[in-house]
């Protein structure tokens, strides 16, 4: 069957590529062989989320009396926090099925899984299609850790951890990145006792070791044991119900359920990639350049499966840039934006730009305004105050070149700092805004202005 396009994978690039193709009046075809709505909906923001407010809600409550209430126990009902997870992912889902019906005739969507035959050909469930175009988002899924014995351990992944119907008694976290931190958290406030191994001297450790040093404070005062720059040996199962992990030490570490979180690895195994004259890098993901076109004429990849920063908001944005590649309007590439990121643990951490330490790695002149979030009234007010500000500004032409908040809704306040780098403006534009008080907003501002230069005379 030939058609103007086919997109392979129906994540967040890949469904609204389809979309506005099939509306710019092209016959398209999209490939999904899971679950459309891709890792974000299915597997990760959605579901982690709703999770991860759950936990909170149970974690307010239980600390309430800091505030001057009394409340009787705190009874976590996990079922039902599941099936409203599983609700809302629902929700989701329906509301893409339904955009891509709208699409009507022009779209295909096909299930199954896509392998190419030749060039600019596929081959899915035994029928074949052929396209102008070929976008590949066929993004990266868990990997299983370098661990001896992994094998034979019925160890968790993001995906499988979300679908327990009880909660475990012991969670041991391998990894503290993101997922890991999110999930501890979450399933400690949830009433498992919690462990993270990490192999680095620090959580998010890639971090500035000052951030990562703020949630750990916090992680410890809620009962998470952080074993941090610890060297798994092995791994090993005791009877049905309990697994552990040995380390290089000696010490041993026994939970009921062992959640892996120690990487993800990109879905090209299968993809045919060598028939369809896609040039794969070392580990797997596909090379393109800056609009995204691989080494295949007429076929370009876009999301995690590029090996770039892998958010969901990334993948948005790379369709729209590859909309406006495919339409000849383009006026700008992958390389150089402004990505800002958050972490939903709480406190939460976000961040833009560099942060202190890849400054000094790049040799990049500049001043570090820093301020505790302990500091900004709004976070006394509601007795939230864990955290830091950090902003880091060109000392010659004041532009932000980065900041790393952790700190009660940081996600929100990065966005801040990353408008303005886009806008290319100056640290000026910070300090001479009127900010509303009593709002966390106004901390930024505090932080920037204590900054010699910016400070009242």
């Amino acid at each position: 069957m030939q058609v103007d396009a086919i997109v392979i994978g129906a994540g967040q690039a890949g469904v609204p590529l389809a979309s506005r193709l099939a509306a710019s009046g092209r016959k398209v075809v999209l490939v999904e062989r899971s679950r459309v709505g891709g890792t974000c909906i299915n597997y990760g923001c959605t579901p982690t989320k709703t999770l991860v407010a759950s936990a909170r809600a149970a974690h307010v409550v239980r600390s309430a009396r800091r505030l001057g209430i009394q409340t009787e126990a705190v009874r976590v009902d996990f079922p039902a926090i599941i099936a409203r997870k599983n609700a809302i992912v629902g929700q989701w889902r329906a509301g893409l099925d339904r955009r891509l019906a709208s699409a009507g005739e022009a779209l295909r969507v096909v299930h199954g899984h896509a392998r190419f035959v030749a060039d600019r050909e596929i081959e899915v469930s035994g029928e074949r299609y052929q396209g102008d175009v070929v976008v590949i988002n066929v993004g990266v899924r868990p990997v299983a850790p370098p661990v001896e014995g992994i094998g034979s351990v019925p160890w968790l992944d993001n995906h499988r951890i979300m679908e327990l119907t009880e909660l475990p008694a012991h969670l041991v976290v391998l990894g503290g990145g993101y997922i890991g931190c999110e999930f501890a958290q979450m399933f400690r406030r949830f009433g498992s006792a919690v462990t993270i191994v990490q192999r680095g001297p620090h959580l998010l450790d890639r971090e500035d070791p000052d951030v990562s040093q703020e949630l750990e404070g916090v992680f410890r005062a809620e009962g998470i044991d952080l074993l941090l720059g610890a060297r798994v040996a092995r791994a090993f199962s005791r009877g049905s119900r309990e697994v552990g992990i040995a380390l290089a030490d000696g010490r041993e570490i026994v939970g009921s359920h062992l959640l892996a979180a120690v990487g993800r690895r990109p879905n090209t195994d299968d993809l045919g990639s060598e028939a369809g004259g896609v040039r794969l890098d070392g580990k797997g993901f596909i090379a393109v350049d800056d609009q995204y076109r691989t080494s295949a004429p007429g076929v370009y990849a876009v999301g995690d499966v590029t090996g770039g920063p892998q958010f969901t908001h990334t993948s948005w944005d790379d369709h729209r840039i590859l909309l406006d590649v495919l339409a000849g309007r383009a006026t700008r590439g992958r390389a150089g934006r402004v990505i800002p990121y958050s972490v939903f643990t709480d406190p939460q951490v976000a961040g833009v730009g560099l942060n202190e330490r890849e400054a000094r790695a790049r040799g990049v002149r500049h001043d570090v305004a820093r301020m505790p979030f302990g500091h900004v009234a709004r976070a006394i007010e509601i007795d939230e105050t864990a955290g830091v500000i950090k902003v880091l500004i060109d000392p010659d032409s004041e532009r932000i070149l980065g900041a790393s908040l952790v700190g009660a809704e940081a996600g929100e306040l990065i966005h801040v700092f990353a408008a303005l780098i886009q806008a290319g403006a100056t640290a000026r534009a910070v300090v001479d805004a009127e900010f509303a008080h009593p709002t966390f907003a106004e901390g930024l501002q505090s932080a920037v202005m204590s900054l010699g230069r910016y400070a009242l005379r």
